[in-house]
């Protein structure tokens, strides 16, 4: 358990970039106030300061974002190798029911039942019946002029 925490502190490069970061504060907050020497020993200080105070900040970090599933001990099972990597599926074998299924459906189509029952669903089912438009064939000519003069706004 300890040693996974310590494996997502990261590597050492993140202290080394903290180390910088402290020393390029350092350095331009103290290069109008101090003579050239002073200012880069007290930023050789700040790199080592923050490289050792950048463990413990990335050691908080990884203590504080453990998953909550990792907080705890591990129970047994979880320790074997390979367990929970593959998740296998299979689907029971059902040929016989399809082919007992495909039987009794050939046998029902040479039966009158099957007629029976797909005349029980034709009276349950109703077709759309959407209102009928008015046909043009047999109009009048001018009625017609009259509907497209009124559509066009003459």
């Amino acid at each position: 358990m300890e040693q996974r925490r310590f494996d997502m502190l990261g590597t050492w490069r993140w202290n080394v970039v903290f180390g910088i970061l402290g020393t390029v504060l350092t350095v331009a907050f103290s290069i109008g106030n101090n003579p050239i020497t002073v200012m880069l020993l007290r930023s050789m200080y700040a790199f080592i300061a923050f490289f050792v105070l950048a463990y413990g900040v990335r050691g908080l970090l990884a203590y504080i974002l453990v998953p909550p599933s990792l907080v705890g001990e591990l129970p047994e099972a979880m320790h074997e190798e390979g367990k929970g990597a593959q998740f296998d599926l299979k689907t029971p074998d059902e040929a016989q029911e399809l082919n007992d299924l495909l039987k009794s459906q050939m046998q029902e189509g040479t039966s009158t039942s099957s007629a029976a029952s797909f005349s029980n669903e034709e009276k349950d089912f109703r077709p759309l019946t959407p209102p009928q438009l008015l046909s043009t064939k047999n109009t009048q000519p001018e009625e017609l002029v009259k509907a497209i003069r009124h559509l066009t706004g003459e």
